[in-house]
């Protein structure tokens, strides 16, 4: 992705959203343009306008820590726009190795976090990186994300929420989930922008979904932590669930996500069936294996 395009565009969004009101300056008249001048957030951050004009032009790689906290304070960014000012003045820098780049958006995960999964029988867990594949997911969460492993999309969150006319049914607030995806992907294309599954998967929603390119053109971005989701499974019927989601600190990117209903609810009682039925579906799919078994290769 073009570097100093996304900051450019991420800088200009955010002086947009704000008013002179919002920091306490003189609004006066004959405004022409949305929101703070680039001369307001220059004398926000104590930088020349000189200097702040090059950096939302896109020329940000050697900006010091403390212009950069100072932009962010300037701006009134939060925590997760302020991480995303930062990985976009890092990948301004030199482009890091290959081998580098790739630790940083596995495709797989190791037998040891299959196992952690597995061993999470009271709500559904999953793992993905931060293109939003599923990369690993326990019976629950299996059964809970169904129709994304059935979808066309291999897997992909992102690609179930924008291409599968059946996300608007499984999200209830489908608008609010297309941001949370979108914001996701936004932070993780400022964490490592030389990912060229990322840039795929960027381009091909951004040419098949009006909805994803509106939202992708926001520049607003996102990390996920713990709350309260609620689905509607084709199985099962209303879900209210509490979430928590924890990085794993030896690859940047990849999450892990339980989803949990409160104890007593009728969630949890829904999600006890789901399990039922996720239980004999895979004793279902077993059968089926051994009775259909993959023709040998062997050459005698």
């Amino acid at each position: 992705m073009d570097n100093k395009a996304e900051v450019r565009e991420f800088l200009t969004s955010r002086r947009a959203k704000l008013t002179p009101d919002d920091v306490g300056i003189p609004g006066g008249s004959n405004r022409r343009v949305p929101g703070l001048r680039r001369n307001e957030v220059a004398t926000l951050a104590g930088v020349s306008i000189e200097y702040y004009a090059k950096i939302e032009r896109g020329h940000i790689a050697g900006a010091s820590e403390s212009v950069l906290h100072a932009l962010a304070q300037a701006l009134q960014l939060d925590d997760a726009e302020r991480e995303h000012l930062f990985d976009l003045a890092r990948a301004a820098g030199p482009a890091p190795t290959r081998s580098r780049r790739k630790r940083g958006t596995p495709a797989s995960v190791r037998s040891g976090i299959e196992l952690m999964l597995d061993a999470v029988t009271g709500g559904a867990a999953v793992v993905r990186n931060g293109r939003m594949d599923i990369l690993a997911a326990n019976a629950l969460g299996r059964a809970l994300q169904a129709e994304v492993f059935e979808s066309p999309g291999d897997g992909n969150l992102a690609r179930y929420a924008f291409l599968d006319p059946r996300a608007h049914d499984f999200h209830p607030n489908w608008e609010k989930a297309a941001a949370i995806t979108v914001g996701i992907l936004r932070t993780e294309a400022g964490r490592d922008p030389y990912d060229r599954g990322l840039q795929d998967l960027v381009g091909e929603l951004s040419t098949r979904s009006n909805e994803f390119r509106v939202r992708w053109g926001a520049h607003n971005v996102r990390q996920h932590g713990a709350g309260v989701k609620n689905f509607v499974h084709p199985i099962v019927g209303a879900l209210e669930l509490s979430y928590e989601d924890m990085q794993f600190v030896q690859h940047p990117g990849l999450t892990f996500l339980i989803y949990v209903p409160q104890v007593g609810s009728e969630s949890e009682e829904r999600l006890r069936l789901l399990a039922s039925w996720q239980a004999a579906h895979d004793v279902e799919a077993s059968a089926t294996a051994m009775d259909n078994p993959e023709p040998s290769t062997r050459k005698d």
